[in-house]
């Protein structure tokens, strides 16, 4: 028989030490509304007078929070940006604000009598199915509409600027929920004149390459890609540059050139005769299928939650 060890209780000498569990950090909410309020303004200087504080005051509470974060949360540059701590701090200093807020309302307390919820959505889908979704919650709430590419909505989700977005990325945002709203149709249109002179054989390699076609901004890839697909090849073709969702289709219609427009821009196009297709649309090489998703903050807020909800029954009767 082998003679076991001796047991060790927690008081032995060969025991090894225990660190006691550091405490959890306590945020301070003025502190934190001194980061969202340089991060509004950009500057130590906007960021007083929102709190109605020196900017003295403003720069001490931001040293104390980064002291207590252990964290450098701002880059003091013109305009001030949140580091990727800060957005982590910043993304919380503006639930707390929500929060606040709600609290306020239900107690009679709020200022506007109504919560603001911010919201970053791309421009096709705000010219599109987003205000008339949003349109009955109008009374409820202040709406916030942010518009930047649906590629890059989540980008402010990110950054904390926004409380929700709708947006192309599928993989939530650190902090936030995701649900998936449905697809944004685009099909390939030019107005007859376009079609008739430059497309006279149909969708074409050759007639992609030299058709002028009508672009959002520098940075929207769709057509392109698009061509890239159908063609297999890296096509330059003319370009316009037309910003703005209903200034692109009437570029479009008025024969600039040929563009992707959702079935929701185009459809009217196609009744009055003014838009006609390059393909049926029927196969996946002849459209694109932009797939879009509901992030928002991970918090239960009635605001936020009504208006959620209404963009879920727009989606749901807008897209496919």
């Amino acid at each position: 028989m082998v003679d076991r060890p001796p047991a060790t209780g927690p008081g032995d000498a060969d025991a090894p030490p225990t660190s006691p569990a550091a405490p959890p950090v306590r945020w301070d909410a003025g502190q934190l509304a001194a980061l969202s309020a340089v991060a509004t303004a950009g500057s130590f200087e906007g960021a007083a007078a929102l709190l109605h504080i020196t900017p003295s005051g403003v720069s001490q509470r931001l040293r104390a929070l980064e002291q207590a974060a252990g964290r450098v949360l701002l880059v003091r540059s013109r305009p001030v940006r949140p580091t990727p701590s800060g957005e982590v701090l910043l993304r919380l200093a503006r639930q707390v604000g929500v929060l606040a807020a709600g609290a306020a309302a239900e107690l009679g307390a709020g200022g506007s009598g109504l919560p603001e919820v911010s919201v970053a959505v791309g421009a096709d889908a705000l010219a599109t199915w987003v205000l008339p979704a949003l349109a009955p919650v109008a009374a409820e709430v202040r709406l916030d509409l942010r518009r930047e590419d649906d590629s890059r909505t989540g980008d402010l989700l990110r950054a904390g600027e926004v409380m929700a977005a709708v947006t192309s990325e599928p993989a939530p945002v650190p902090g936030c929920t995701t649900t998936r709203l449905g697809r944004l149709r685009y099909r390939p249109v030019a107005a007859p004149a376009v079609v008739a002179r430059w497309f006279p054989d149909g969708l074409t390699a050759a007639a992609l390459a030299t058709a002028p076609v009508v672009v959002f901004d520098r940075s929207d890839r769709l057509q392109h890609d698009f061509v890239r697909r159908r063609t297999r090849r890296d096509l330059a073709p003319p370009v316009h540059h037309v910003p703005g969702s209903a200034a692109f289709a009437e570029a479009v219609r008025l024969g600039l050139g040929w563009g992707l427009l959702p079935d929701l821009q185009a459809d009217p196009g196609r009744a009055d005769g003014s838009l006609v297709d390059l393909a049926d649309g029927t196969r996946p090489r002849d459209r694109v299928d932009v797939v879009l998703h509901w992030q928002q903050w991970r918090l239960r807020s009635s605001a936020l939650d009504a208006v959620a909800a209404a963009v879920a029954r727009g989606a749901r009767s807008a897209l496919a």
